[in-house]
């Protein structure tokens, strides 16, 4: 049974909702904080309407579009064009949707952060632990909102020198401007919501909610793209001690939302919740049902897939890997030879499946936040990263054999190049329409040799935009036009190359 359902969020939506969204909980005559929140039981709404915020969609569409994983549908009507084309400026909706929303889903925690600890010294016994629970879920969330804003807005997420997003960690007025922090600044402010989330949380592990372990598989990853390799390794280890590989059934029944075996946690989606309906097609300002970032009516050849598989994507799928099955839909028309087809438009169309639905609702699924697979990916990058190449390729022949169901040869990386060019490309396999391509690109691409690689017969009609090297200033997005309209000063803090 889902547990989020639509009447609770909607009451609470009423709730945070009721105030601009912008950061006008204390305007004279509006509900604020200390009459919304008044026990435990407004607190648990309120933490569903902030989990009501947290959508992947976005990073989807970016990862997807921006790089090398779609090609342009044969039932395409135009959208994301200017995405795919590389084009990005402070007017792209890439820039606005990352900021407002994280900024807006970094308000929504600090509400109820501020609200709780207003409460702390009323609550019974009988209720601490499931206070505590809320607060360390809602100092998580907040810490996730900053992460996306670190990853997309830092030049640089491994100097503390650079420029990130302004460190909000109250709630502040209409008036309140901000200036950018820096990349140090914010990696401090989302450490602090971890440290806290970490003592406060009591739930080992659950997979639709912030657990002990998702904190420990957020932690791996953020371990990972800072370059402590050595605590990253750690953590995910741990928690590939707690979570198998999914085996092939398994694998296949996860993206129906019908296993959990590999999944540490994710984000339930189900008829009649705020995220069921297509969504902005071809955009970042996605929301909607995941498999809607690529087709407008199911995950078919006749659901007017307006995005396709990339055909170096699908050239790196082997029939025999069960990722085949579950990423090219069998209606897919695939051509016996693509390189010489002299109308590849028609005689290879490659349907994404990866979301075809669940519920009876067509390309809604649920989506992986966590997932051991990752962690497995993380400790061999970390091994790739600590020179030990060898190790780095048995836990990718370990994964390849669960996928493929057979023992797979052991890969051979000679240099660091070669072991992060090998966990980049097992990424871009394990990871297709996950959301990760364009911050993997951005941490590892130039070590690895690697950048946005499209089919140049998928891509040479479509303006030319077939490759884009992996230190293009585009793998960090804009400051958005609509911040600097109201915070003028920004303005002179905009990231380099716009």
């Amino acid at each position: 049974m889902k547990k989020i359902n639509k009447i609770i969020f909607v009451g609470l939506l009423a709730v945070l909702m009721g105030c601009n969204d912008a950061i006008d909980i204390r305007q004279p005559g509006r509900l604020d904080a200390a009459n919304a929140f008044t026990n435990v039981e407004d607190l648990q709404l309120g933490l569903l309407g902030i989990y009501a915020q947290w959508d992947l969609t976005p990073e989807i569409a970016l990862a997807s579009n921006f790089c090398d994983e779609v090609s342009i549908g044969f039932d395409s009507g135009g959208q994301g064009l200017a995405l795919y084309g590389f084009q990005l400026n402070p007017a792209s909706a890439a820039g606005s949707n990352f900021w407002v929303r994280n900024f807006a889903f970094n308000n929504r925690a600090s509400i109820l952060i501020e609200a709780a600890n207003s409460l702390s010294s009323e609550i019974d016994a009988a209720d601490q632990a499931e206070f505590n629970n809320i607060l360390a879920q809602a100092h998580f969330l907040r810490a996730y909102a900053n992460h996306e804003l670190l990853l997309y807005f830092s030049t640089d997420v491994r100097d503390d020198s650079t420029l990130a997003a302004p460190v909000i960690d109250f709630v502040p007025g209409l008036t309140f401007q901000p200036l950018r922090d820096t990349t140090g600044d914010l990696w401090a402010y989302i450490n602090s919501d971890l440290d806290l989330a970490s003592s406060l949380s009591n739930v080992q592990s659950d997979v639709t909610f912030i657990s002990r372990d998702a904190i420990t598989a957020f932690r791996a990853r953020l371990a990972m793209e800072r370059g402590d390799y050595p605590t990253a390794a750690s953590l995910a280890q741990g928690l590939l001690n707690s979570y198998p590989i999914a085996d092939r059934d398994q694998y296949q029944l996860m993206f129906l939302d019908a296993d959990n075996t590999e999944i540490i946690m994710k984000l339930e989606r189900t008829p009649n919740d705020p995220f069921d309906g297509q969504g902005a097609t071809g955009s970042v300002n996605a929301g909607g049902w995941a498999g809607a970032r690529f087709a407008f009516v199911d995950a078919t050849l006749a659901g007017s897939p307006y995005f396709e598989m990339d055909r170096n994507v699908f050239n790196m799928l082997d029939p025999a890997d069960i990722r085949f099955d579950v990423n090219v839909a069998p209606t897919s028309v695939i051509s016996g030879d693509f390189d010489n087809d002299p109308d590849p438009v028609n005689n290879d169309i490659l349907v994404i499946q990866k979301y075809p639905g669940s519920e009876g609702q067509p390309l809604m699924n649920d989506l992986k936040a966590f997932r051991s697979s990752e962690m497995l990916l993380i400790l061999a990058e970390s091994r790739a990263a600590m020179g030990n190449f060898s190790g780095a390729a048995e836990l990718i022949q370990q994964l390849r054999t669960a996928r493929f169901g057979s023992a797979q040869p052991l890969p051979v990386y000679n240099s660091m190049q070669e072991a992060f060019a090998g966990v980049l490309d097992e990424r871009r396999v394990e990871l297709v329409f996950e959301g990760h391509r364009y911050k993997d690109l951005k941490r590892i691409g130039v070590a690895a040799g690697r950048g946005i690689d499209r089919n140049m017969i998928d891509c040479l009609g479509q303006g030319n935009a077939c490759t884009l090297s992996a230190d293009d200033f585009r793998f960090t997005l804009p400051i958005p036009i609509v911040e600097i309209n109201g915070n003028p000063a920004i303005g002179a803090e905009q990231n380099p190359g716009y």
